[in-house]
């Protein structure tokens, strides 16, 4: 996929806007996700050895908190060859003024974007206010570049926009899987039932099995008249054309808790293996079980273990499906981790997102 590129443009002296995505806080607002702030250290890097003045613009969502002050500080701690100025709330003079300021390889962040209303209104004026701050804008957030934010697009249309280091890998390893190396096995789980399904319907002619896990798969046990109790499900889709599909896998056991499915069970475990072994690229984006529930993430983990001693070519993404992948210190055994989740899922189902749409209308 051809982007702009941060790669190609010159920037010393020059101020630049570089969105990221660092909703990294867990409720208690200490740092969770530390392997998305290390994918955006390169292209951080690249700009402060290139002399930009480098302004960071991020978002937090509402349940992590309000500010991203805990990561700014996680950088002067830890990360010291970039540290942060860490600017507080909104006053847009105050704001050009500490800009203004700054020397070159020097790096301020902005409080949290969601704290304004025009961020995800796609405000033509918060947009603007934000343009105005900087002479380059640089998008490293993949991840969340499937939202039509004042931050993603409203921006590019009045700054010269470029795809950061992570942003352009992101596009061109997930668009891989349009093309892949045959047999090729999707496994999707987690709860997304909307995103999740648009990917099933777009790979059911490039995949030569999916298999179907996680809560995603209650509403398929319960069209093939399994019982599953109270375990949620979208009631809305159309199980049945899916069954007939003989490309779809659905786990052959399960294990619950009160009535509901939490996990995969042993059967299950042993078909996902049988499956990986055959496989010569793989594509997974889902927890397979409520990973959030003490001695529910076996499934999870078994697959994983399967993945990586297999030694076949992978793509995995999803928040739960890392975080599981990170605690096990499995993350380097794989070929590619995306940072995305929903943003993985959209692309996979349609292709591009919006923030891809927005940079390439800039090129």
């Amino acid at each position: 996929m051809t982007l702009p590129s941060v790669k190609n443009i010159e920037v010393k002296g020059k101020r630049v806007l570089v969105r990221v995505d660092f909703n990294v806080l867990a409720e208690s607002g200490k740092i969770e996700e530390i392997y998305r702030i290390k994918r955006t250290l390169p292209t951080l890097r690249l700009l402060k050895g290139g002399g930009a003045k480098i302004i960071i613009i991020s978002h937090l969502s509402s349940k992590k908190g309000s500010s991203l002050l805990p990561v700014a500080e996680y950088f002067n701690k830890n990360i010291k060859d970039l540290s942060i100025d860490f600017v507080r709330g909104f006053d847009w003079t105050a704001i050009k003024e500490q800009i203004g300021e700054m020397n070159e390889g020097e790096i301020i962040m902005l409080e949290n974007l969601r704290n304004h209303e025009g961020e995800e209104a796609n405000s033509g004026d918060f947009a603007k206010s934000l343009a105005e701050l900087g002479d380059i804008y640089v998008n490293e957030a993949f991840s969340v570049s499937h939202r039509a934010h004042a931050s993603v697009v409203g921006i590019t249309k009045l700054l010269p926009s470029y795809a950061g280091l992570l942003f352009e890998e992101e596009a061109n390893v997930l668009q891989s899987a349009f093309k892949p190396s045959h047999p090729f096995l999707l496994i999707l789980g987690g709860i997304k039932f909307g995103s999740k399904l648009g990917v099933v319907d777009r790979f059911l002619e490039i995949a030569d099995k999916i298999f179907i896990g996680g809560a995603l798969a209650n509403g398929f046990l319960a069209a093939k008249g399994e019982y599953i109790g109270e375990s949620p499900y979208d009631k809305t889709v159309d199980y049945d054309k899916y069954l007939a599909n003989k490309k779809i896998f659905l786990p052959a056991d399960v294990k619950k808790k009160s009535g509901k499915i939490y996990d995969v069970g042993p059967k299950s475990a042993e078909l996902l293996k049988s499956l990986i072994k055959e496989a010569k690229f793989i594509v997974w984006n889902g927890p397979l079980g409520n990973i959030e529930e003490e001695g529910f993430d076996e499934g999870t983990k078994i697959v994983a273990r399967a993945i990586v001693e297999s030694g076949v070519t992978s793509i995995i993404g999803g928040g739960d499906t890392v975080a599981v992948i990170d605690n096990m210190g499995l993350l380097d055994k794989f070929s590619f981790v995306s940072t995305a989740g929903g943003a993985m899922l959209q692309f996979l189902a349609n292709g591009t997102l919006p923030g891809i749409e927005a940079l390439r209308k800039n090129f």
